[in-house]
């Protein structure tokens, strides 16, 4: 006879097993979809950058657009490469690029707090804006010379190399430049200071674009001009000129382009922070390619679609645009910049280097970076 109680028992069990091997699963199943919704909530969050970019660096939530002033040549590179590879979007900004027809016009948008961010040069214009109290800050290196590769120089007609071969020689010589009173003057003055003579000492010509500079000397119309990457090895490559001295031989110092934060950036320093974050990434991957050979392809493929210059070619032709991997403007250049404004009187009152660059958002950046070696 079976006995009852004892099957009875055995089914409890059974049912007890079973129970427990539901609840197993779906304790397994919650887990699974807490960690899809935390993944999921991460891709905005603050964890995603923890383990990627920008470690501990909370993005800004909602995003925020930034407005930033350039013409999206090489040296924008700090902003092109992060706008391409997500930097800036990984840190809750958004981009928006603005052109300007002129760099005061840029100058006076930053100042009013209608431009977040400039990609500018020295000019009077812009230190006499801080002069009268405006919040705008150099903030960054946007270009300089590669000693031995200077990528923005005078050039001189090729069929003239033999006449012009030193700086002495430059003298009443017809040169030509983009703009006066500006960075463009600035460095062919100081070409012809090699010699002891000055811009008076030439025939100073102002022709507004660089490939009509090249074009000038083409038709040997001028002798040579202050020209920048790509037209410097375009021209040279077409025999129309030849690149004679390095800078480095003339104008050692030189800070030839800045990035330029405007009363609404230096109203916002988060957004002023994470911005600089995007920004020194981006200039390391810069350096990567360029000057360490790493992931080069990537990087010229990028500037290609999103800069002027859009033959890949010539991008390992050209000398290439020096950018501070760790982000710092050369001081002695911008104080000799103002110098040179302050000597032609064309500053409103006494102001130094030291009084018109913000370093805090690059000492930031490292902070979280490191130092680029």
């Amino acid at each position: 006879m079976v006995n009852p109680i004892k099957i009875g028992g055995k089914i409890k069990v059974k049912k007890i097993l079973v129970f427990l091997l539901i609840l197993s699963m779906l304790v397994l199943l919650i887990g699974g979809c807490a960690k899809t919704g935390q993944t999921s909530s991460d891709n905005t969050g603050s964890n995603v950058n923890a383990k990627t970019n920008f470690p501990g660096v909370t993005p800004l939530s909602p995003a925020v657009k930034v407005t930033v002033g350039m013409k999206q040549v090489v040296s924008d590179a700090g902003v092109l490469i992060g706008m391409a590879k997500g930097y800036y979007k990984e840190l809750g900004i958004e981009i928006e690029a603005v052109q300007f027809n002129t760099g005061q016009e840029m100058i006076n948008a930053l100042g009013a707090g209608q431009l977040d961010v400039g990609c500018t040069v020295t000019s009077s214009g812009l230190f006499n804006a801080m002069l009268r109290g405006i919040p705008v800050k150099i903030v960054a290196d946007k270009g300089i010379n590669v000693p031995g590769k200077g990528y923005y120089r005078l050039i001189i007609r090729k069929d003239l190399v033999n006449e012009i071969k030193d700086f002495a020689d430059l003298k009443g010589r017809k040169l030509a430049v983009v703009g006066t009173a500006s960075l463009d003057e600035i460095c062919l003055d100081r070409v012809l200071n090699k010699a002891g003579i000055t811009t008076k000492d030439v025939d100073l010509q102002v022709i507004r674009a660089f490939p009509d500079i090249v074009a000038a000397m083409s038709n040997k119309s001028i002798d040579g001009g202050m020209v920048i990457e790509p037209f410097v090895t375009s021209a040279v490559e077409k025999g129309i000129a030849d690149p004679w001295k390095d800078p480095a031989e003339y104008d050692p110092d030189a800070q030839i382009a800045l990035l330029v934060y405007g009363k609404s950036m230096m109203e916002r320093p988060e957004v002023a922070k994470r911005f600089m974050l995007a920004y020194i990434k981006s200039l390391r991957d810069y350096n990567d390619a360029f000057f360490k050979d790493k992931n080069k392809d990537e990087i010229i493929s990028i500037l290609a679609e999103y800069s002027t210059v859009k033959d890949k070619e010539l991008y390992k032709k050209m000398y290439p645009v020096g950018l501070n991997p760790n982000g710092y403007v050369r001081m002695k250049g911008i104080q000799a910049d103002i110098d040179w404004y302050k000597k032609y009187g064309l500053l409103t009152g006494d102001i130094k280097a030291e009084d018109v660059v913000d370093n805090s958002f690059v000492d930031y950046a490292l902070s979280v970076l490191g130092k680029y070696e």
